[in-house]
This record gives structure tokens, sequence and C-alpha cells, in this order.
């Protein structure tokens, strides 16, 4: 199968969305009542998708695995949200944005969606100041910037330190108004089981009612995915608990790519691991980076305490090594720093697997009530978990799995490769390429489902042939069964280990194996130890209780037998991928320096699979990467 990104060609790449747009069929307003939309999540992506398709007059049903769209993980979002405004007028533009999103992503994006995303970023935050959303402002009332990672311009908009959850409330509040018309039907408490195919397009999905247990058929034209990222295959994420991979992982069995599982963020700022029993990490926003200063000791197992190590003794590895990006270096960049440091015997606390970001002279050169305006919030957070006053001591950061990059591909569209299937924000590979850029996140999420999907599924829907159906169809009935025999198959195990112990083996296996750092023999390793993980989560797994009533163990198992067949796929594409890029840092492939190393003549291209069987080795399908606009160059922040 030939992948086609449907990107038009031979059009000047800032053109290239408004003419697509204008040859995109339209399907009249009158027309639109007849045609229904299923929308599976209700953050970023989901939420502001739901509200728009409404709002445009397409029937929607939307469904959320929490008993609140408000509670989707799009919340945890702190430090911001990218666009090219300019307003601190140093230097930013649309090209910029796009320039620095591209090279942030270490080359491995589609250089037409990544502009795309740059046009319309503008649009985002008038979008969301006339919703009301409460961004910071200067003292003169116009919108606040402050400067992310991986940018020497200050473009991110933000609302202290809780952008990503009022940014949810604006999106929240659009769709409650659509559902409160009856355009929008919420079903909350439902975890998608199935996508229901109809002679090879998505009409439908399978859903298990949580609280009741009862499996729910729901039918429409086009099925659109939001359901955010894989992160918890690592079992310790940043992520919430609920996040999961089900949805796109069900999708991918029915015949939908997953493109690029291997690129996978390690955020560099998070509240180091504290023991055994924990169960998710807390992340700790890049933002903090703007003031605090990444350290270590410079002589190896000082056990110190901070203020007793003078300014001579430290070492300011970021800005030694990266003068002109200082602590504001991407993530990925960051993260492998910090491993470096730790692993050559220079980490701290008790540990010795963290290192310092000191507030000490930016209070001292800004003063105490500045920095609490800016980030007291965050600091209240860590002091809450640490028992630690970060306004006194520095805080101590360690790198965590976070955002994932890859996701099922989708085309310039974002159309699966099933027709009728969509996937919009953190679900789809598409605008980030190995690393996400601080900031993508929201911009990515609420432009996929404000500005792009309410155009592109309509071209869809006004070409697509979409006979009259109902959910007594035959497709229906057997997706219906085979979701009903697989939790039989879960409840019949009666073994020793919990679905978590299983969960946390896993984990630890990809963690060790499919972390910050890959080489071919331990990514042999892993493929050989996660069948049989594998095999001891179905022999041997305990559930109570039983699938006809509200049962959170059965719900977390399924999740984590899914993850349990995603990890191989995973760690496929990290052994295929023999370079060095954002993310996915291969030791063999590495600088001089010790910097990632690319390799653009074998390896600039999406890496798409197609499902062939669980246990089988996916197979692989690229779709080439053309760099018209942006030199290919090996990044260099220093």
């Amino acid at each position: 199968m030939k992948l086609d990104s449907k990107v038009p060609e031979n059009i000047p790449i800032d053109q290239i969305w408004d003419k697509h747009r204008f040859n995109l069929k339209l399907v009249n307003p009158a027309n639109k009542r007849k045609y229904k939309v299923i929308v599976v999540g209700t953050g970023l992506a989901g939420g502001s998708a739901s509200a728009s398709l409404a709002e445009l007059g397409y029937e929607v049903k939307t469904f959320c695995i929490h008993d609140s769209p408000r509670r989707a993980h799009s919340i945890a979002a702190q430090g911001g949200i990218n666009a090219a405004k300019n307003y601190p007028n140093d230097g930013d533009s649309v090209w910029r944005l796009f320039y620095d999103t591209v090279k942030g992503g270490d080359y491995r994006s589609r250089e037409a969606n990544v502009y795309r995303l740059a046009q319309v970023s503008n649009h985002i935050i008038d979008q969301c100041v006339a919703q009301g959303v409460p961004f910071a402002r200067e003292y003169g009332g116009q919108l606040a910037n402050r400067s992310f990672g991986g940018a020497q311009v200050s473009r991110t908009f933000y609302c202290r330190g809780q952008t990503g959850q009022q940014l949810l409330l604006g999106a929240y509040s659009a769709l409650m108004r659509m559902v409160n018309t009856g355009k929008v039907e919420l079903f909350t408490r439902r975890d998608m089981q199935d996508i229901v195919l109809i002679d090879g397009a998505a009409r439908g999905i399978i859903v298990r009612n949580l609280i009741t247990g009862e499996l729910e058929r729901h039918m429409a034209d086009a099925v659109v995915l939001a359901t955010g990222g894989y992160g918890n295959v690592y079992y310790l994420s940043t992520n919430a608990k609920a996040s999961n991979v089900t949805a796109a992982w069900r999708a991918h069995k029915k015949g939908a790519f997953f493109a690029n599982p291997c690129f996978t963020q390690i955020h560099p700022t998070c509240i180091p691991v504290s023991g055994e029993s924990q169960s998710k990490l807390t992340l700790m926003s890049e933002s903090l980076r703007n003031d605090g200063r990444v350290w270590v000791p410079k002589k190896k197992g000082d056990k110190r305490k901070a203020e007793d190590i003078p300014e001579d003794e430290r070492d300011y590895y970021l800005e030694r090594k990266y003068p002109s990006f200082g602590n504001l270096v991407p993530r990925d960049v960051a993260s492998r720093n910090a491993k470096e440091v730790c692993d050559d015997g220079r980490g701290v606390g008790e540990t010795q697997m963290s290192v310092y970001l000191d507030f000490a002279d930016a209070i001292k050169r800004d003063g105490m009530d500045t920095i609490r305006q800016k980030y007291g919030n965050l600091f209240h957070m860590y002091q809450k978990i640490t028992d630690e006053n970060p306004y006194q001591v520095p805080m101590r950061i360690f790198p965590a799995v976070h955002y994932t990059m890859g996701g099922l591909w989708v085309d310039y569209n974002l159309m699966t490769t099933v027709p009728g299937l969509f996937a919009i924000g953190e679900c789809n590979f598409s605008d980030h390429g190995a690393n996400r850029l601080g900031a993508s996140a929201l911009m990515q999420g609420l432009a996929d489902g404000y500005f792009v999907l309410p155009y592109t599924i309509g071209g869809y829907l006004n070409e697509a042939p979409l006979p009259q159906t109902t959910t007594d169809h035959e497709e229906f009935k057997k997706a219906e069964s085979e979701v009903n025999e697989r939790i039989s198959k879960m409840l019949a195990s009666k073994g020793k280990k919990t679905a978590m112990e299983i969960h946390r083996e896993l984990g630890k296996t990809i963690w060790n194996y499919v972390g910050m750092s890959r080489t071919e023999k331990d990514l042999k390793k892993a493929l050989k130890e996660i069948p049989k993980i594998r095999d001891e989560f179905w022999n041997n797994v305990n559930i109570p209780g039983s699938a006809k009533d509200l049962n959170v163990a059965l719900e977390y198992a399924g999740r984590v037998a899914d993850f349990l067949e995603f990890a191989e796929t995973l760690t496929t594409d990290a052994l295929n991928r023999k370079e060095s890029c954002g993310g996915h840092f291969r030791e063999e492939s590495q600088t001089e320096e010790g910097e990632a190393k690319r390799d653009d003549e074998n390896y600039s291209y999406v890496a798409a699979w197609e499902f062939t069987g669980v246990g089988k080795e996916p197979k692989l399908h690229k779709e080439e990467l053309t760099f018209n606009n942006v030199k290919l160059t090996q990044r260099s922040y220093k």
C-alpha cells in the first residue's frame, strides 16, 4: 500500500493550506444535519472538535472515560501555548515558528503540516481570548509572552502555571453549549473497545459503560479519535493514570497504520522517582527553565547540601555546553544531558539521580514577589509533594516519560489509512517529528479541533459512499462479540498477579531497554522479554469481579493488555531506526560530542507500521519526507 499524504504538490508552502481548503468539497449547511460524527475523547482536541462540528450543524456523539470532560489530561499542561503573534517584537513570525518546530522535531515531520500549524496558531489565541481564557497580561493590557525551549524568541502565551486547565475550560464551555442545544450527545464514563468497519470504512464504535458494564453500539458516518498518547506504556510517566493506548491500538488492529511509535518524549523537568510503590510522576513546567538554572556539583559523589557548594564548584552544564540557548535547549537535549551527569556520578539527592533547578539568582535579581507571581502555584505544588521549599533550596528534577510524538498515521486531512477514521491531537503522529518543542501540544490539539478537522471532514463526507446502516448490521454484532470474548478471556484467568504488578514489570523493561538511550543489544533483549510478560498476563493475571458491573480492575487490565501488544511495535520501530533523532537516541549513532546523529540518507521517512497479528512482526510502510523549505542540517543549540 502506497501512503498518500494528500499534500498538494508544486504549490508554495505558504499557500498550500488555503488552496487545499478551497479545493475541498463543501457540505452545505442543510446537509450537515444529515451526517453523524463520533468523537472519542474530550481533551483540547476532542472537545474543540466536538464543539466546532456541532456549531457547523453536524450531529455529534462525544465519548469520554471520565465523569466529566473537564478531567481530560489536557488539564495537566502547565507552561503555555505557542503562537507567532510577535507581541514582544523580538523577530518572531509564522515562518520562524515553522522553522523552529521542524528543527525542534529533528527533521522528522511533514513540512506542510507544520507550516499549517504555525499559520493557524494566531487564530487559536484569538479564539481562546474570545472564549474568556485568562491569559497573563503585561501592565499595559497586552497578552504576555515567555520563552520556551528550542526557540530564541518569546512566543508562549500562558495562564500562570494553569494553561492547560484554562484552555480546556474554554473548549469545555464551547462543548457544553452545544450539549445544551442538543447538537452534541455526551456520553461520560465510556471506554471505547473497538472500531466498527462496514465496507472498509469506519462507521461506528463499541464502548463499555464503565458504571453498568454493558457494551453499547454507536453508529456514525465518520469516527474521530482524540484519545491522547501512550506514555503510560512505561508505567511511570507524567500522564494521568487513565491515559492509555487502547482506542488507537484497537484502530490499528482494524487497519489504521501506527507511525513512529519509538518517538517518545522524555521531559527533563520532572520530580524524581521516590520509591517502588509510586504509581505516576509529576511534571514541573518547562517554563521554570526561564528563570531556574540547572546545575550539579563539579566533583563526583559530592553529597554536600546545595547551599554548601560554592559557585566555583558548580557545573551549570547546559549554559556551559549550549551558550546560545542555555537552560532553554529542547527537551530531548536537556534530558540526555541530565542523564549523562547523573551517570557520571554527579547527580544530587539521596538517590543521586536528579539535578538542581535553582532560583536563587532569579529571586535575588527580580525579588521573591515577582517569582511568586510567575510560578507560585508550581512552587506550591513542588513543596506539597517533596516537603522542600524551592524559594529557599533548589528544586530537584530528573527526566521522565511525557508526551508521545508517534501515533496513528494520518494524511494532510487528518484521516488514517482507514477511510472515515480521523485522528487528532496527540493521538496522531503528524506535527512534532522526533521531538515536541514545549508549548506545542496545546497548539496542535486546538489547531486540529478548531481549524483543521472541521474543513477536512466535510471533504470526506461529501465524497464518500455512505450507505444507510444501523447498529443491527452484522459488523456491529461481530465487533461486540469479539469484545465480549476478549473480556471473558481476561476474567477467566485466575492467576496470582494483579494487572498493576504486570504493568510495572512491563514499564521497567521498556524504560531500561527502550528509554532515554537505546542500543541494538538492549532492543533485541526487550523483544524477547515483552512476549514473556504478555504470556504471564494472560496466564497469571487475577481480575476480581465481573464484566456486568463497575469493575475498575477489569478496566485497568484491558488497557494493560493493549500496552503489552503495543510495546512490541514500539520496540520494533526503535530497532529498525538505526539513527539518532530527537527523543530516539541510539548510542551507536552519536557525534564525537555525544549529540544525536541523524542518518538522512537512510531514515528520512515516517515509519508507518501495519498490524499483522499479535506477536508477529508488523509490516513497515514508508512515507518519504522531503524538505524543500528548511535545509537539512544536524541540529545545534550551541
